[in-house]
């Protein structure tokens, strides 16, 4: 009976322990996102490519990133408010090479679109550090 409390013990403490790390994970990548959302919405497109992860940089040049800024973000105007709906910790996502992704999705509303959902994904970096690699909105 002792031996049974003990592995359940056990068991619950690794769970508490995995869900609290998860957790952590996901309020660094939704610290990072926060910031580099800033530079988008400013229209410092090109500082966020800067600053995105290594997978996006690998995939699109800085000057097609700003163009597809330009062509898709810029025309919705001023952010009115963006709230996190959902912030779902991966370690894959398709057409991407296995690593520790946080899916951020936000409901957000700008100038010139009431309502729109807004998708950005940090990756942890070879550096540790959290930055985007992918975002999306419509």
């Amino acid at each position: 009976m002792k031996r049974r409390l003990f592995c359940l013990l056990g068991l619950s403490f690794l769970v508490l322990w995995i869900s609290a790390c998860s957790q952590d994970k996901k309020t660094l990548a939704e610290g990072a996102a926060s910031n580099w959302l800033k530079l988008v919405d400013s229209g410092n497109y090109a500082q966020s490519w800067d600053d995105t992860g290594n997978v996006l940089k690998a995939n699109v040049a800085r000057d097609q990133w700003q163009e597809v800024l330009l062509r898709n973000r810029a025309p919705l105007g001023a952010l009115i408010s963006r709230k996190l709906r959902s912030a779902e910790y991966t370690t894959q996502l398709p057409g991407a090479p296995d690593g520790q992704y946080v899916v951020l999705e936000y409901e957000s509303s700008f100038e010139h679109k009431s309502s729109a959902i807004e998708t950005v994904t940090p990756m942890l970096d070879k550096d540790g550090k959290w930055r985007v690699c992918l975002y999306i909105v419509r």
